[in-house]
This record gives structure tokens, sequence and C-alpha cells, in this order.
């Protein structure tokens, strides 16, 4: 992935109609064999396994012309739970006609492979995430917006990937959102979340906003698995920065941390340890005969917030 400064990002996506962000809804890549990756290679197996590697690693190309055009004309029925847009394609005759296209959570859920269900929750509770980031080794203050470079190598890796591919953010990868806190948290601890009404609610969000060119790569997916025979012109294809290499060359630096200062790997922890792992109860995030660290002393400053997932 090249470096490109925020400028030359603003001057390419300004430049080209409605705005996107080059870093977002990327895939991932996850092969310890690859160039770089072993300071991370302790997280792969998980991420490989986890019911979201599909969404992670699927090297779906995304058309320029097709994602515009369905976000220029999404609109959200809100009595049929339905996203309805159009994209354009040819008839028989080869003459340019426009396709509607329509999708509900379920074809998100169905088509990226998530292995949700509707009744899975859609937030924990605050005080759960944030001691099970403790657990993973986090070094913030509790209160702190939380920072994926203040994670050890893996779980650093971890929370770059779920961040560049899930998040509906379009800049600050570096911070965490409570959606991405959330997800991280369930997929670990093998809890019950309902990503694909996150996804699907920010979606709406987006046609009910500013029409931001999100998601490009998802809904590139559902729109090829609802016209599977869509046009495609190699030279509309939508260049996004791709993890590679260089990325997680860059990954491997902890800038303005002396190498003590850098957050120590502890071990595996929850699912990315074992693979049948059962979810503490009464919404803990360890078990009590665990031999972790405890992070009561940590959370004893936490101010909660009722909070919407952002």
């Amino acid at each position: 992935m090249c470096a490109y400064s925020n400028e030359d990002i603003l001057k390419y996506v300004h430049a080209r109609g409605s705005y996107f962000h080059p870093s977002h809804n990327l895939y991932c890549i996850l092969d310890e064999s690859y160039a770089n990756m072993e300071p991370f290679k302790e997280i792969v197996p998980f991420l490989k396994e986890s019911r979201i590697c599909k969404v992670l690693t699927e090297k779906h190309k995304c058309y320029e012309s097709h994602v515009r055009t369905f976000w220029s004309s999404a609109r959200y029925d809100e009595k049929e739970k339905m996203i309805y847009s159009a994209v354009k394609t040819k008839d028989e005759k080869k003459k340019d006609i426009d396709l509607e296209v329509k999708f509900t959570v379920g074809d998100v859920r169905r088509v990226l492979d998530l292995k949700d269900k509707d009744e899975d929750p859609i937030i924990i509770p605050e005080r759960l995430c944030k001691g099970f980031w403790f657990c993973m080794g986090y070094t913030r203050h509790v209160n702190d917006k939380y920072i994926k470079s203040r994670f050890c190598r893996p779980y650093k890796c971890l929370v770059h990937c779920v961040v560049h591919a899930l998040s509906h953010r379009k800049g600050a990868y570096d911070e965490t959102s409570d959606y991405i806190m959330n997800i991280i948290a369930c997929l670990v601890l093998n809890r019950p979340y309902n990503i694909s009404q996150g996804i699907f609610n920010h979606l709406i969000d987006n046609i009910r906003g500013e029409k931001y060119i999100l998601y490009p790569r998802f809904i590139q997916m559902l729109l090829d698995d609802q016209v599977p025979n869509l046009p495609k012109d190699p030279t509309d294809e939508l260049k996004l920065h791709h993890m590679d290499s260089e990325t997680l060359k860059r990954l491997d630096k902890y800038k303005g941390l002396k190498p003590e200062q850098e957050p120590r790997y502890k071990g595996k922890i929850g699912k990315t340890k074992k693979v049948d792992y059962v979810a503490p109860e009464d919404d803990q995030w360890r078990h009590a005969e665990s031999n972790s660290e405890d992070e009561t002393d940590k959370l004893k400053d936490m101010v909660e917030e009722v909070k919407i997932l952002v």
C-alpha cells in the first residue's frame, strides 16, 4: 500500500465527485508466510477461522460507476426495511437501461457470510467491552479514546484489520469506534453480535446523510449478487489501498514510543487461544478461574456513558 499524504487523497477523491476514502473498506492479508507478517502471525489463525473471514479477505473488485450510481439513487423504505437503488446495465439489444436493485439486512448477512442472527445484540455493556480491552493489554486510561497503537503487535493487527475492512469511518483510522470495539470483543469472547445489522444501519444513515461512497467493496458484492452480468470496464475500477507488505511494515512501528515503552504481548486470550472457547456469563470479559490479570483497578475511574454506536 503506497503512502499517500492526506492532501493527495483529498485531491484525488474530491476530483472524482462524491467523496470516498481509498483506505476505507479494504481487504486484508491473512497469510503467515507473507512478507513482514512475522510480528503479527499469532493472530492470523484466529482471523482466518473467524466469522468475518470473508469480509476481511474477499478480493472483490469495485467499479466506480456502479458504486456511485448506487449511492446517487439509493433510498430506504422504513416500512419494508428495504434499501432500493439502481444500476446501469444493458438489455438483450445492448441498450443501456437502469435496473432496480433492493436488499435487506438478510441479504447483507448472506452475501457477506457473517453468520449472525436478527435477534443478536448490536450493543454490549461498555464495562464489558473496556474490561476486555484491558485484558488484551491496552495501555491507555479507561476514559481515553481507543487507539490501536496502544496494543501489542498481534492485537494491533487485529484492530487494524477490523477497522479498515468493517468500519464506516472515512479517516482517523488509528481511533477505534464503539461499534468496532463491540465487534472485536464479541469475536474474541465468542459472544453473539449482529454485525450485519450494524452495517445495514450505517448504510441507512449514509442514505439519510451526505451519501459518502460508503462500503464500496460490500456494495459491489451485493450488486454482483443480484446482477451477475453487470458490464465492467477495467478502466472503471475503483482503486483502494488494500493491505500489503508496506502496510505491515508501518504497522510494526510505534511512533513516538521507545522500544521499552511498546505494549507487550501477554499471550492469546479467549477464542484466539481456544477454538471452542465459551463466553463468560453475567457480562464478564474473563472467567473467574482465569489466571489473567485483574482489570478491576483500571476500570475504577470509568465514566460510563449512554452512547449511540458510531
